[in-house]
């Protein structure tokens, strides 16, 4: 599939569907839609007519176009008020135009150019295209038939915007690889198999890579207790992976991104019961996911920026091996820490992840994770949750979400509710009360950061869609692919 910016004008176009965006109450056509309108037989106002389209945001109506007209289909797309512009207008418009035209070869889709740059709006649609039409059926015997039959689409009002087009597609195959990542079974991906895959992509891109063997996590500093303590009950060996991309020239900036990687996790000998949604927790290296695809991206892409990607990979399993509600672990920075919860195991993966991030002598750190419910509690399904110890920080990755179209809420780092996880026998135990959960988290986290500017990002709930919504179908979403590759290239 080809999306080109075309320089084909609006009323010279020919082929199966031509989308086009209207505001809300423009529906009286005039200029190029006026005039197309006339070629095409009156098809247009007929169409606004018969289905009383009125341009509001999410409306839409198609229309066939008769007679012999170089125009086979006629879409119109609400966009709603002028005033109400804004770049998720166009994201969602133009996979809502996607969706529409799956059975159709050809697609032209003619959007009002206003407010945003050329090359910010070819992205984002680009962005919004791809994701609407990507489908995952890796693993039916027999697919459906169900992919998208389109052979090309072009963008009318954006000539010149290859470069921006180019761009979103190279994002978009590090979100692709971050949703086949987190859909595929825990029978597929596996602490192993996601070494492997880092592995593959160091030797696609030019990349640095080193695995972390289980000896290796022993030996460094005072020993990886904590992520070692998770994945010992399980028949997989731990794998940490270090990717690492360096800029031809000089770095103007050194990063390191620190994805909970925990490939399934049965909740341990906290066992979670049937109807927990257990069978879902495949996707709970959802943070280690979206790190490969952003290093996928960024190796790319090619900024002048230093980046780090580390991913702890493991399983918390059941055994004879496991470990035990009540155990003492001591990280790598030689901090205990009383295991309270077993399913509470992302953020023991975490802590020794973030230490080793650390010692990269870095100039941020940034650590994402589908770490708690409590999270999915305060902001729903759609919402990350965000905390900084450095406000600068904090608001570079807001902006760079915005730009993404992914959403974020920046939550307190309230430092008297890490009394709730003060132990009697260690330094600290690893889960805290229930109100505040994803604070208290944050505040564990922070144990095991000295210096570095950092920020926690819980994406517990929009890494997964349980039904297609805006640009995401239904399962695995790529969340924040994008934005990390916002703030890193930014």
């Amino acid at each position: 599939m080809q999306i080109l910016a075309t320089a084909t004008a609006l009323l010279d176009w020919t082929g199966d569907l031509l989308a086009v965006g209207i505001l809300e109450g423009e529906t009286e056509l005039s200029g190029d839609l006026a005039t197309l309108d006339k070629q095409l037989a009156g098809t247009i106002s007929e169409l606004i007519a018969d289905e009383e389209f009125d341009g509001k945001s999410g409306s839409s109506v198609v229309g066939r176009v008769g007679g012999k007209n170089p125009v086979r289909k006629i879409a119109l797309i609400g966009l709603g008020k002028a005033e109400d512009l804004k770049l998720d207008t166009w994201r969602s418009a133009a996979a809502a135009i996607a969706r529409l035209a799956t059975k159709e070869k050809t697609l032209a889709i003619s959007l009002p150019v206003v407010s945003e740059s050329p090359a910010t709006l070819a992205q984002t649609i680009t962005e919004a295209i791809i994701l609407a039409l990507h489908q995952d059926n890796r693993f039916k015997s027999e697919p459906e038939d169900k992919q998208p039959k389109l052979e090309k689409i072009e963008l009318i009002g954006l000539i010149g915007q290859e470069e921006a087009i180019s761009k979103a597609e190279t994002i978009i195959s590090g979100v692709i690889l971050a949703r086949e990542l987190v859909n595929a079974p825990a029978n597929e991906v596996t602490p192993v198999t996601m070494a492997q895959t880092a592995q593959q992509l160091a030797q696609e891109y030019g990349l640095e890579v080193k695995i972390l063997e289980q000896s290796d996590c022993e030996n460094f500093q005072q020993g990886m207790g904590a992520y070692l303590g998770v994945g010992q009950a399980s028949d997989i060996p731990p794998k940490f992976i270090h990717l690492t991309y360096k800029p031809s020239g000089t770095a103007k900036r050194k990063l390191a991104i620190v994805g909970k990687s925990v490939t399934f996790d049965s909740g341990g000998l906290n066992l979670k019961p049937s109807g927990s949604g257990i069978e879902t927790m495949k996707m709970d290296m959802g943070g280690g996911a979206a790190t490969l695809g952003a290093a996928k991206a960024i190796a790319r892409l090619k900024p002048d920026v230093e980046v780090h990607f580390i991913c702890a990979a493991t399983e918390n399993m059941i055994s004879g091996h496991a470990m035990h509600p009540g155990d003492i672990l001591k990280a790598s920075n030689g901090k205990t820490i009383e295991v309270n919860n077993t399913d509470a195991e992302g953020r023991l993966t975490l802590a020794d992840a973030l230490v080793y991030a650390e010692t990269l002598e870095v100039d941020a750190i940034v650590d994402l994770a589908t770490l708690t419910g409590a999270c999915i509690v305060a902001l729903g399904n759609d919402i990350a949750g965000l905390w900084s110890t450095d406000e600068a920080l904090a608001e570079e990755m807001k902006n760079a979400a915005e730009m993404a179209g992914e959403k974020f809420w920046q939550l307190p780092m309230e430092e008297r509710y890490f009394e709730g996880l003060k132990s009697q026998i260690a330094d600290m135990k690893n889960t805290g009360p229930r109100p505040g959960g994803s604070i208290t988290a944050a505040l564990f986290l922070k144990q095991f950061i000295k210096d570095t500017p950092w920020m926690h990002l819980d994406v517990a709930g929009p890494v997964w869609a349980d039904s297609a919504n805006g640009v995401n179908n239904k399962g695995a979403t790529g969340f924040p692919v994008r934005t990390l590759v916002n703030w890193i290239t930014s």
